[in-house]
């Protein structure tokens, strides 16, 4: 039972972490809004926290996209072709979608290794770019396991399933 509780967890942590920093992303901008125009003291770093917020939530929520079938895609060419040749298309989408992914990996690793050799970071809060963007690493692997979970599941856009349940 516990064990079924903890995969959950796993299974769901882009989730989490994604729900976590927006909300961090939320009460700090509102936070700053507060003090910026009540208090007349703005916070200077805020910019610097904000822009780290974002990137963590584009690509911690962009493994959970593919895996609820909420990523941008433009089914309806595909759902015209006959049933043999969406097989194909479905096959050369996950081909092209190994290869992005796969190109920006390797491509994220080189500028996260420059960072870390650098010791770059911002210039505020002096927090390390390699931190800033080394979530994309793990969010990499996460999103091509979840694009083939959601390829096995045969999950399908809200769009597709609204237009279903409404037949």
């Amino acid at each position: 039972m516990k064990n079924n509780k903890v995969l959950k967890i796993l299974a769901n942590l882009d989730f989490i972490v994604a729900s976590a920093v927006l909300s961090i992303l939320i009460i700090l901008t509102f936070l700053g809004v507060i003090w910026r125009y009540i208090f007349n003291q703005p916070f200077t770093w805020l910019e610097e926290v904000q822009l780290a917020c974002m990137v963590w939530i584009v690509f911690a929520g962009g493994g959970a996209a593919f895996r609820t079938g909420n990523h941008t895609a433009i089914e309806m060419v595909v759902d015209l072709l006959p049933k043999a040749a969406q097989k194909v298309v479905q096959v050369l989408i996950s081909i092209v979608v190994v290869v992005v992914i796969g190109y920006l990996f390797i491509n994220t690793v080189s500028f996260i290794q420059l960072f870390l050799k650098s010791g770059r970071s911002t210039s505020m809060l002096h927090i390390p770019y390699a931190l800033v963007y080394g979530i994309a690493i793990p969010s990499y692997i996460d999103m091509i396991i979840s694009y083939f979970y959601s390829v096995y599941k045969g999950v399908k856009s809200e769009a597709k399933e609204a237009i279903a349940q409404n037949e």
